[in-house]
């Protein structure tokens, strides 16, 4: 079994979420990821909270597989650390504040002035130059901004989404595009300069309703569940509940009606023949469908649904997420090791046929500071030295210490 980044190593000066999962991604994929953390306190995401057995939730999500090195970035010598590691680094990424990889000499200038093989990657809210670049930009900020919170809601309300979307984009961005740029560099020899920004990268996945708004010149509404484009679609009710249901064909709106409501005259109602008339007359096709799934209950309907091939789904809580019987019968579930605890983790969605993801460790701050400056040649002594002036911080009480 080969993993696909075995042999890469990723430095990476990371916090939050969006530059964590792309790093974590790599070392689902088999990379080093080395991940610099601040002395006093690491990255951010480890103080959200602590419900994950005394460990933060994001931080459990993001960080598994990763060796935590904490030095103090502020100081000359903490700086030359990281140099040294990125000398021997494959991809270095970074999604610090506006303008401070270059204060501190990471820019992508400087590093491939010294390494033309290197993978340079600068992921930041709004990217290089403009109006926006210096802005500090969360996720929420990100979303209001490529016009995301305008669309998500209901008619009465705008929202943001329930997961961090713009941080998600953008860290899938980035992992893909480190591997296009190390499978170009297989053949080149060449390295690259990436930059990612969380702006671009939601705006990206607002392709419908930006087209919409293009070619008609009409700001998309708020659907709540429903969608702009289609019916029915949307949340129906049941005698018991609710149920998703999305027709998003003229066939399927005939399976619907004739075969799991058996309601025939739907079937030849001019009105609802084609998804366009369907839209056009959305209020008395959605009432039409209610007064017939109102009378079933929502475990008769979904089986009928799925038996006629008509795309539905029950609303699932978190909790019934969790226990869903298709992760269950995936086989999907691990365990991995926090510094406190043992705690169950999701595979990665991509699954390869002959390896599986290590799913490595959640490290403790610092836990890899000694591994990896060993690593990086640095005697005992020398090390000694960094941890007892600050420089380097390692945990607070004994940790067995694993290079991942």
């Amino acid at each position: 079994m080969t993993l696909p980044l075995d042999g890469y190593t990723v430095v990476a000066i990371e916090q939050a979420v969006a530059a964590p999962l792309a790093t974590r991604n790599l070392a689902d994929l088999g990379a080093t990821v080395i991940k610099i953390e601040r002395v006093d306190g690491g990255d951010l995401a480890r103080g959200y909270d602590h419900v994950v057995e005394g460990t933060g939730a994001h931080f459990v999500w993001l960080n598994r597989g990763k060796q935590s090195l904490a030095v103090d970035l502020k100081s000359a010598r903490g700086q030359q650390i990281v140099r040294q590691l990125v000398d021997r680094a494959d991809v270095f990424l970074q999604n610090l504040a506006p303008g401070a990889a270059q204060r501190l000499g990471f820019d992508a200038d400087t590093l491939r002035a010294e390494h033309p093989e290197l993978v340079v990657v600068n992921l930041s809210g709004y990217g290089s130059g403009g109006s926006h670049s210096q802005r500090k930009s969360y996720d929420m900020l990100i979303q209001a901004e490529a016009g995301l919170i305008s669309l998500t809601g209901t008619p009465d309300e705008p929202v943001k989404t329930g997961i961090p979307t713009a941080d998600i984009a953008s860290g899938m961005y980035c992992a893909q595009a480190v591997l296009a740029a190390l499978l170009r560099r297989s053949r080149t020899g060449e390295g690259a300069e990436i930059e990612v920004s969380m702006l671009e990268s939601t705006v990206e996945w607002m392709g419908h309703s930006m087209y919409t708004q293009l070619h008609t010149g009409a700001q998309p509404p708020r659907m709540g569940v429903s969608h702009s484009a289609i019916a029915p679609y949307g949340s129906f009710p049941t005698a018991d509940g609710d149920i998703l249901i999305g027709v998003q064909s003229d066939n399927g709106w005939q399976s619907l009606v004739n075969e799991v409501l058996d309601a025939p005259e739907l079937a030849s109602d001019t009105r609802f023949l084609t998804n366009v008339g369907r839209v056009q007359h959305r209020s008395e096709c959605d009432a039409a469908v209610a007064a017939l799934t109102g009378k079933r209950s929502t475990a008769d309907l979904d089986t009928a649904l799925a038996a006629a091939g008509v795309p539905a789904a029950q609303i699932k809580q978190v909790d019934d997420m969790i226990g869903h019987e298709q992760l269950r019968a995936r086989d999907r579930w691990r365990t991995v090791r926090t510094e406190h605890a043992d705690v169950r983790a999701l595979l990665p969605p991509a699954t390869f046929a002959d390896y599986e993801a290590p799913m490595g460790a959640v490290p403790a701050l610092g836990e890899h500071s000694v591994d990896v400056l060993t690593a990086a040649g640095l005697d005992d002594a020398e090390v000694t030295d960094l941890v007892a002036s600050g420089i380097v911080g390692v945990p607070p009480k004994s940790i067995t210490t694993q290079t991942i």
